[in-house]
């Protein structure tokens, strides 16, 4: 109960906070559809309210409070709202059904995963690259951390124009956004780790005739696994947004970036807020999948 009730307090904080935000967001359109369905709304005319605070119209207007909750369009749709979406986009509808989260969360989720698996492979074999050679370690890793600072929403639609210029299509190039967005955490975990060894446990071995791949084997990989993990878990979920930014410049029909660009395209902001919880879901899963699989690694390594 110590543990649970500190979340469940920033939970409700977050909640009330959430629904005290909907009512000015929501006010001047609650008002203009209760105007035209012939209630007295103060100020009258959308014209004269455009400019007011809605704050002001708030406070001028109290009978519209419950509706700013139960708009059809809100700006800023209610918690209730979002959660009878998601449960009628998830449990409702058939998985094979277009209009289902989870067949779309599945399509965005294979980008992720063969993204991650790329990016993870590269990152480590950087990683041993950098800390075995000095060469690479001044030249690769100056590269690794420019790559980083490009923004990937600019970045996104060269490589998918790129690609399909030689025809790769499909899933491969949002796998190669999700990738380039997980190599660097792992390059930068990894490289941490293989270099946690102290001098007294290299000079050890050394003193056994082990050679630089024996040491690498034997010492520095075994000492990079917490780190490698550490740096998995930011990876995976930076893979993520990778994939579903990767979606948006495609116009694709299907994954959580597609249902956030149709949701844009027809104002559907619930369906937007519901796909984004959907993708917050995904992200939590695979980081708890890959803590689960940590301790059970550590624990083997006998390191928990």
């Amino acid at each position: 109960m110590r543990s649970v009730l500190p979340i469940l307090a920033v939970v409700a904080v977050i909640l009330v906070s959430w629904y005290a935000a909907c009512v000015p967001m929501n006010i001047k359109g609650v008002l203009t559809e209760a105007e035209r369905a012939g209630a007295e709304v103060v100020p009258p005319g959308a014209a004269e309210r455009r400019d007011m605070s809605e704050i002001g119209l708030v406070a001028q207007n109290g009978f519209a409070i419950p509706a700013t909750w139960a708009q059809e369009r809100p700006r800023l749709p209610a918690p209730h709202q979002v959660a009878v979406e998601l449960w009628d986009t998830t449990v409702m509808k058939k998985i094979t059904s277009k209009r289902s989260l989870v067949h779309h969360a599945w399509i965005t989720l294979s980008a992720t995963l063969l993204g991650f698996a790329i990016g993870t492979g590269l990152g480590i074999l950087l990683a041993v690259g950098i800390v075995q050679s000095r060469v690479m370690d001044m030249s690769v890793m100056p590269w690794a951390i420019v790559s980083q600072t490009i923004p990937i929403i600019a970045l996104a639609p060269m490589i998918i124009v790129v690609l399909y210029s030689i025809g790769v299509q499909g899933i491969l190039p949002k796998a190669v956004i999700s990738a380039y967005l997980s190599f660097f955490p792992v390059v930068v975990g990894m490289v941490k780790g293989l270099r946690s060894p102290d001098a007294m446990q290299l000079d050890l071995l050394r003193t056994y005739n082990a050679s630089t791949g024996q040491i690498l084997w034997k010492l520095r990989l075994p000492a990079s696994m917490p780190y490698l993990f550490a740096s998995l878990k930011i990876g995976i979920a930076a893979s993520l947004v990778g994939a579903i930014v990767g979606e948006l410049p495609t116009g694709a029909v299907a994954g959580l970036g597609a249902r956030l660009l149709a949701g844009s395209y027809y104002g559907q902001t619930v369906q937007i807020w519901a796909a984004l919880f959907a993708a917050a879901i995904l992200a939590a899963v695979l980081v708890g999948l890959l803590g689960l699989l940590e301790r059970l690694v550590l624990k083997r390594m006998g390191m928990a």
